[in-house]
């Protein structure tokens, strides 16, 4: 399976973007999809999490703020990223897994594929 972002780019603070993370080949049927992002200089972090027949994930940083979604017709994953701050300046990546996330277990779960990123710029 392929996973492709876009919708990266720079946007002044307060803004909005919408990322898009396609989901390709015979074995895209993923229980588990998720954001992570890792600004410059600091390690990957989990950002938002799908999974099929349950709840998001949300990173307090952005509760309230982002907004996880999966259009099945299109297998495709967004993040709608509103109020942005110059602190989520970040490569965005999607990453996927055909294994279903537990409640406990976002932080720390391991996602078999991953999408080369997109760039996210916010500036004051």
């Amino acid at each position: 399976a392929q996973l492709v972002e876009s919708g990266g780019g720079l946007v002044q603070a307060g803004g909005s973007l919408r990322l898009s993370c396609a989901a390709s080949g015979s074995d895209s049927s993923f229980a588990t999809m998720l954001w992570y992002r890792q600004p410059p200089g600091k390690e990957r972090e989990l950002v938002a999490g799908w999974r099929t027949g349950g709840g998001p994930y949300y990173a307090d940083s952005v509760k309230g703020r982002f907004t996880i979604s999966r259009d099945r017709s299109k297998n495709t994953l967004y993040l709608d990223m509103n109020s942005l701050k110059p602190e989520d300046t970040a490569m965005y990546y999607c990453a996927a897994s055909q294994r279903r996330a537990i409640n406990t277990g976002w932080r720390t779960f391991a996602p078999g594929y991953w999408g080369s990123g997109t760039q996210v710029t916010v500036f004051s």
